[in-house]
């Protein structure tokens, strides 16, 4: 129906119309006129009552709920699946672990028995050599006293002539009381020079295997010295593959902790932006705001309600502003 005077005021549905008591009469005197009432089109079918907008926003609703358990379950499946993989991770790390422990404890056994086998073959190719050296020794004593032997035949068959005459230095010496004793002396002499240099052989070879042991003692502290130096820089590689693994470790649940934090701050910014819109069309329509900032459901349906009256405001709006240019169009055709 036309309109001569400015609307003020819109209802609950968003209808252009003045109060009910000042709209009556001027709806009467309307329609007792022809020129300014123009049908609108499809005036005669009914349009979307309050229930079909009801059930439709029900329907939408409901989609929306299902689609918030979905995401709901989706992220809750997601969080056991981190779990998981987070137990996970620590039981291979433990498992890594012991595995190295009894890795490096393995590699140390065998090393300490490489050691012990390379002593024990060292000390019997020592005890071969020395024995070795007493056999060649024994077998030149044994030749030695062979020539010996022989010499001393021929020098007692040389030296027999002489018998009759050590016989007469016994007789007129009054140190030797027998031939026997005199050989007996010079003997004793002879042997006593031999035992001289035995002993002085042994001494020898005693000086020079304890040179040897010297040696031997140094190269095995050398060795060990190095084994330990081996066993160090492979202990402190695997620190630095360990401590590698544990910062790439830490980088990543760094990673999943800062997109869990930015998560949920766009989740209260969201929260934030919403109650926002909310107060602000409760301060529009100078209602009390009955929700608070965790009813997000009902804060979303008031204000889809609230953008679909706005909406349809602006349609009718809209609607009524071609309207009158057309009605303003007409008048000027007439006139002319």
């Amino acid at each position: 129906m036309p309109r001569r005077k400015p609307t003020f005021k819109t209802d609950v549905i968003g209808n252009l119309d003045l109060k009910a008591e000042e709209a009556v009469g001027e709806y009467l005197l309307s329609r007792q006129q022809e020129r300014f009432f123009v049908k609108p089109p499809n005036w005669d079918s009914a349009g979307d009552s309050v229930e079909m907008l009801y059930i439709e926003n029900a329907r939408e609703n409901e989609a929306m709920l299902v689609l918030q358990r979905q995401l709901l379950e989706d992220a809750q499946r997601q969080s056991e699946l981190n779990h998981q993989r987070i137990a996970q991770m620590y039981r291979m790390q433990e498992r890594l672990r012991k595995r190295f422990i009894e890795v490096n404890g393995f590699i140390k056994d065998c090393a300490d028995k490489k050691r012990t086998a390379e002593k024990i073959i060292r000390e019997e190719e020592a005890l071969h050599e020395e024995l070795t050296k007493e056999i060649d020794e024994y077998k030149s004593s044994i030749s030695e006293l062979n020539t010996f032997r022989d010499d001393l035949k021929e020098t007692v068959r040389q030296f027999q002539p002489y018998e009759k005459v050590l016989d007469d230095v016994v007789k007129i010496s009054d140190i030797f009381v027998s031939p026997k004793d005199c050989i007996d002396r010079c003997d004793a002499l002879m042997l006593a020079q031999v035992e001289i240099n035995e002993l002085k052989n042994t001494k020898l070879a005693e000086i020079e295997e304890m040179r040897q042991r010297m040696v031997k003692i140094t190269s095995e502290a050398a060795l060990t010295v190095l084994g330990l130096k081996n066993d160090l820089a492979k202990l402190e590689r695997s620190y630095n593959q360990a401590r590698a693994l544990g910062l790439k470790w830490e980088k990543t649940l760094s990673l999943c902790k800062d997109t869990i934090i930015n998560n949920e701050l766009d989740k209260d910014r969201a929260l934030d932006g919403l109650h926002l819109i909310y107060r602000m069309l409760c301060k529009r329509r100078e209602i009390d705001i009955s929700y608070s900032r965790r009813d997000v459901e009902k804060s979303l349906d008031f204000i889809k309600r609230e953008v679909e009256v706005m909406v349809a405001v602006l349609r009718e709006m809209e609607r009524s502003t071609q309207k009158g240019g057309k009605s303003a169009n007409h008048e000027g055709a007439l006139c002319n």
